[in-house]
């Protein structure tokens, strides 16, 4: 017998490690705009789709602009019960009277109509939106509790699981706090540029374990979404960690073999080095063996991506119409970590991808100035994937071209491979170089070669024996390596 109601919320089940205790009293707090209507309405009408009737008590909004909130998601609120109490006589100070207990002492008229319509109705869930209102009427902290706790009374005493609804507008109310079986708090933080980011943190939750915290929440037409912070020791799988190729041989041979599933490989350089190209050829190679891939781009538009693929014979468009690969546009300025990892999450285990790139780590950490953790975020989604045998590319832009390369954050420790990419200076022509400088899973050759971006994606070249200080951008020539460009192989 499940013993939990469902919210109807899209992730804070799972945040509740499985939803509410029934027949309950729960607080909701957080500051206007936050959705705390919109997230009252959806556990009401989640109630109607289950058999259970739901009661929307306001005292702050009119039944017009409930039933408009409604419309805006495309919801009909006609199987619900709206009890308005927002009109002047309701809310006249001077016709409350102080509450105690509906046995004991005459109720103030809002609290009798409230009490009065659920008697009448006998609503399983019930939406009080909202407790500032009730503040003000009550006029003093003792006569509030009491009033609080005697309406706590009447609902337990009916069998009704209650979301009370405060916008915050007071200091934190630990008394009420005290009062509720449980509270769910809602933030919303303007950024100095971009969305605004919402977040949920439950305070309290009596009785049941759950995943405390904050959590990242969109609000948008269709309701809330939530999106529990990804804790990668809940999702372990067993797989075979076998090497497939990259598509090239020659990269094949710097990797120590190829590209070992539950292993993410970091390809680190400068603008223009050929980052996206030797991650596309990877990609390209995966879905080539039959797997399903995601990609997703940060940085590039979709045309320029596509244009340069195509031109370089690594066409990707059969396997997007076939529903093998799926490539997602972001613009990071709207986007927050929570929202990526489920993205992932998603793809992993519903679509069954094994092959992710994350194109690129820069605009992604650059949008999300203040997440102090977002390394530590990023340490649990590559945990995660590596879990679930997913070979995962990430690329990681430098600035400097030639000269000195830095970057944004250091990811090097959380990559399995990294793969470095440079610009050289030789003969004078600028050239590419690259080289393999960690593998934790297989033995990588030590070796610097010449790149080349050309028809197939890349060549690489010999070993540069005869060069020192190619990584540094001006290197030394002592030897008589050959050129790629000097040996005939120039791209077409």
């Amino acid at each position: 017998m499940n013993d939990r109601t469902s919210t109807g919320i899209p992730g804070l089940d799972d945040i509740l490690g499985g939803g509410l205790t029934p027949k309950r009293l729960y607080l909701v707090e957080g500051s206007p705009g936050a959705g705390k209507t919109t997230l009252g309405l959806q556990f009401l009408l989640d109630g109607v789709a289950r058999g259970e009737s739901g009661m929307y008590i306001t005292l702050s909004e009119t039944t017009d602009e409930l039933v408009a909130v409604g419309h805006s998601h495309g919801w009909d609120l006609g199987a619900l019960a709206i009890v308005e109490l927002a009109g002047d006589d309701d809310l006249d100070p001077d016709s409350q009277q102080s509450v105690f207990h509906p046995s004991e002492v005459e109720l103030g008229e809002t609290t009798r109509k409230v009490m009065d319509q659920v008697d009448a109705l006998r609503p399983m869930r019930i939406v009080f939106d909202s407790l500032s209102e009730v503040r003000l009427l009550a006029q003093n902290p003792l006569r509030y509790r009491r009033q609080i706790l005697s309406l706590k009374q009447f609902f337990s005493a009916r069998d009704c699981t209650v979301l009370l609804l405060d916008d915050k507008t007071a200091e934190s109310d630990q008394h009420l706090h005290s009062l509720a079986h449980g509270v769910i708090s809602l933030e919303q933080i303007t950024r100095d540029y971009g969305k605004e980011r919402r977040r949920v943190n439950v305070l309290k939750m009596r009785g049941i374990r759950f995943r405390g915290g904050f959590h990242d929440y969109a609000l948008d037409t269709g309701g809330i979404v939530m999106y529990p912070r990804l804790v990668a020791a809940e999702h372990v799988r067993d797989f075979t960690p076998q090497v497939s190729s990259s598509g090239s041989d020659d990269l094949d041979a710097l990797l120590g073999g190829g590209l070992v599933r539950g292993t993410n490989t970091l390809l680190v350089g400068p603008s223009g080095i050929g980052k996206t190209t030797l991650s596309t050829r990877c990609l390209l190679s995966a879905l080539q063996r039959g797997e399903k891939a995601s990609y997703y781009l940060f940085d590039e538009g979709l045309g320029t991506f596509f244009a340069r693929s195509i031109q370089l014979g690594l066409d990707l468009r059969p396997y997007l119409g076939n529903g093998q690969l799926t490539i997602d546009h972001f613009d990071p300025a709207e986007l927050s970590p929570g929202e990526f990892a489920q993205k992932l999450r998603d793809a992993v285990d519903q679509r069954h991808s094994r092959f992710i790139v994350i194109d690129s780590l820069n605009a992604y950490l650059q949008a999300m100035p203040g997440e102090h953790y977002l390394v530590l975020q990023m340490h649990e989604l590559l945990s995660y994937l590596n879990q679930q045998g997913v070979t995962t590319m990430m690329i990681l832009g430098q600035h400097g071209l030639m000269t000195e390369a830095r970057t944004d954050v250091d990811l090097s420790y959380l990559s399995d491979s990294t793969v470095l990419l440079r610009f050289f200076e030789a003969g004078g022509k600028v050239r590419r170089a690259i080289s393999v400088i960690k593998s934790r899973t297989t033995e990588h050759a030590t070796t610097i070669h010449e790149l080349l971006l050309g028809q197939g994606g890349v060549v690489i070249g010999a070993a540069l024996d005869g060069f020192e200080g190619v990584l540094s951008g001006m290197p030394t020539y002592r030897g008589e390596t050959p050129l790629m460009a000097q040996a005939g192989h120039a791209p077409e």
